[in-house]
């Protein structure tokens, strides 16, 4: 389910926060992702590896159906590989988001709007 704009602005404010707070925490936390060139090449190897499920099938057609087999199992497991590393691929961040410039202490601000929404929603009865 996507994030409206309200809640992806939310994230943005939080991450902007985080990262001119404890930069090093942010850096380890954004570190899991690994480059477009990793997935690219995962996805190049997959496909590799599905033409050789595809050998691998034709070759048990004529010989060992066992092979056959193996080469459908090889085929499906590298094109789950190659879609997800496809996947990953165009979905990472175009531009890396920046801290607010405006305040000195940025998290007072984010906790300040927080609060007046918490507010707002109680005062609304929607909690």
């Amino acid at each position: 389910m996507p994030l409206s704009n309200e809640e992806q602005k939310t994230l943005e404010e939080l991450e902007a926060s985080l990262l001119a707070e404890d930069p090093r925490l942010a850096h380890a936390m954004g570190s899991s992702r690994t480059p477009k060139r990793a997935h690219g090449r995962r996805a190049g190897l997959a496909g590799l590896g599905f033409l050789l499920g595809v050998c691998l099938l034709l070759v048990g057609m004529q010989t060992v159906w066992v092979l056959s087999v193996l080469g459908f199992v090889v085929m499906f497991g590298c094109a789950i590989l190659a879609l997800g590393s496809w996947r990953h691929m165009s979905h990472e961040p175009k531009e890396k988001v920046r801290p607010p410039k405006s305040s000195p202490h940025p998290s007072n601000d984010f906790m300040t709007k927080m609060e007046s929404r918490w507010r707002r929603r109680e005062d609304d009865g929607r909690l």
